[in-house]
């Protein structure tokens, strides 16, 4: 019996409150020390949810957060491949990297709330307002990124600038994969909720300045929940 099937053999008791978390923390540190070294292949989505006593979908989100992370690859057809041996704080999201995407989403987030607080109308208002009911009610942890990437267009829609809109809906997919693993590791969407519907109620007393306020203490809180999951900020 070789390393990789002695470890498989030793079973691992996980708290389900955090499996999916858990589940990564451990992948993660077998690959930055070494154990599972680059260009090795991981165990079957099975295996390990055998050697966790998890089921199959916490496995998955696990794997798919070391692949955000850039620690892995999965090759349709083949499997899960170990791309690194040490932590890679250069985190990417498609054609952007982590730190891209915070330190614009500050600049275009706060000021596009600031102007849906000024020009939102009716209609905007009941949409958000729908969004945020349906977002405390998903349990779905996909619905509930796809809801938290349209939370973020409707702002910038409801601001009336068009720059503002466009450029959200050209990064909404990188928000989405970000949301994704701060969904999954954070945890974060009991905080997302309760930040969303204070930057609504901001937006529905037409206060700028709440709003603003809002939308920068929601995006620092993301900053540094993706800080504590890769180990260091994303600068």
């Amino acid at each position: 019996m070789n390393d990789l099937e002695n470890w498989l053999s030793d079973p691992a008791i996980l708290s389900r409150k955090s499996a999916s978390e858990l589940v990564f923390e451990e992948l993660r540190n077998l690959i930055v020390s070494g154990r599972f070294a680059a260009g090795s292949k991981l165990p079957s989505e099975a295996k390990l949810a055998g050697k966790y006593g998890v089921s199959r979908p916490i496995v998955r989100e696990a794997l798919r957060s070391l692949q955000i992370l850039g620690l892995t690859e999965t090759r349709t057809g083949s499997g899960t491949y170990v791309l690194a041996d040490s932590g890679n704080r250069d985190i990417r999201y498609g054609n952007y990297s982590a730190r891209d995407l915070m330190e614009a989403r500050a600049f275009v987030e706060v000021s596009a709330a600031g102007w849906a607080a000024l020009r939102r109308s009716d209609d905007d208002l009941s949409r958000l307002l729908a969004l945020c009911d349906r977002m405390e009610q998903e349990e779905n942890t996909e619905i509930w990124v796809q809801l938290d990437s349209d939370f973020h267009g409707l702002i910038a829609e409801a601001s009336k600038n068009a720059v503002f809109r466009d450029i959200i809906d050209d990064v909404r997919e990188a928000m989405a994969q970000q949301s994704g693993l701060l969904t999954i590791l954070g945890p974060r969407r009991q905080e997302s909720n309760e930040e969303h519907r204070a930057i609504i109620e901001a937006i529905r007393r037409g206060s700028e300045v709440e709003a603003q306020l809002a939308m920068e203490i929601h995006l620092r809180k993301v900053e540094a929940a993706l800080g504590r999951i890769i180990g260091s900020e994303p600068r």
